[in-house]
């Protein structure tokens, strides 16, 4: 990250990473040595307590001190929900060491815990990593991703496509989003993306062994959006059902599937 910040305009831009959110008034965790890594968010602010839960495999960071909410306005079921027995909140967030041996460096992100699901196997699927590694790979055609496959034997990916998929098709501007995402360039394009994650996967819960382009976007009204505008995958999942079964059980048109000798 320096040296990208050296070479291209001649010194370091200072950076920093942290976590926290509405509830934490929003300030939480914070790098606060110059040593930044994507990922890294630190230690917690001077007055809040950190609690570190072992949840399914995982970490989860909980917070409690004054910068955190009381609970939420007019909804005591809410509020009940969010707070372990010794008041405090679950973030749903997942944590690591940076360094076990080295405590005062504090954590780094782990992905999320709410979003995060089991095959039929009983393996656990990471969806935080998953999603970040398959937008990375889909770059700049792929805006986000929702997983699928909870209780399935497989995973799959809901891939939503940004606007840069109609260049890629070379359609012209009267071609619809259904024309744009299964032309025979963008069809092509997300083969290839699929069978490059399918070749660096490590067993069932890291391949995506099926992949769908949405020619629906996400909607705001049904809670698919959330109000910092990313993706609430528990929505998605509960409003595309039939689409999620559809996916698995291969009555869909142009589902993409690894293929070759690393599938």
């Amino acid at each position: 990250m320096f040296a990208s910040a050296e070479r291209e305009v001649g010194e370091r831009i200072v950076m920093n990473t942290g976590l926290g959110m509405t509830e934490g008034t929003p300030f939480c965790i914070a790098v606060n040595s110059p040593n930044v890594k994507a990922g890294y968010i630190g230690v917690p602010t001077p007055g809040l307590e950190l609690k570190l839960v072992p949840m399914d495999g995982k970490t989860e960071v909980r917070y409690r001190g004054p910068n955190i909410t009381p609970g939420y306005w007019r909804n005591p079921e809410a509020t009940r929900e969010s707070f372990d027995d010794e008041g405090f909140f679950c973030s749903g967030d997942a944590v690591q060491w940076i360094d076990e041996n080295d405590l005062h460096q504090g954590l780094k992100f782990d992905g999320r815990i709410a979003e995060d699901f089991k095959l039929s196997t009983g393996t656990f699927v990471s969806v935080g990593p998953m999603r970040a590694k398959i937008v990375a790979a889909g770059a700049p055609y792929v805006q986000d991703v929702v997983l699928t496959g909870i209780n399935m034997k497989e995973v799959g990916a809901l891939l939503l496509p940004t606007a840069a998929c109609r260049t890629l098709s070379a359609l012209p501007d009267s071609a619809s989003v259904q024309e744009v995402l299964h032309s025979t360039p963008v069809q092509a394009h997300f083969q290839q993306v699929i069978n490059t994650l399918a070749a660096s996967s490590t067993g069932s819960a890291t391949r995506i062994a099926r992949a769908l382009l949405l020619a629906e976007p996400p909607s705001l009204d049904k809670g698919e959006i959330t109000d910092k505008g990313s993706i609430n995958q528990r929505a998605v999942l509960q409003h595309r059902a039939a689409l999620v079964e559809a996916l698995h059980a291969d009555t869909l048109p142009h589902i993409l599937k690894p293929t070759g000798p690393t599938a």
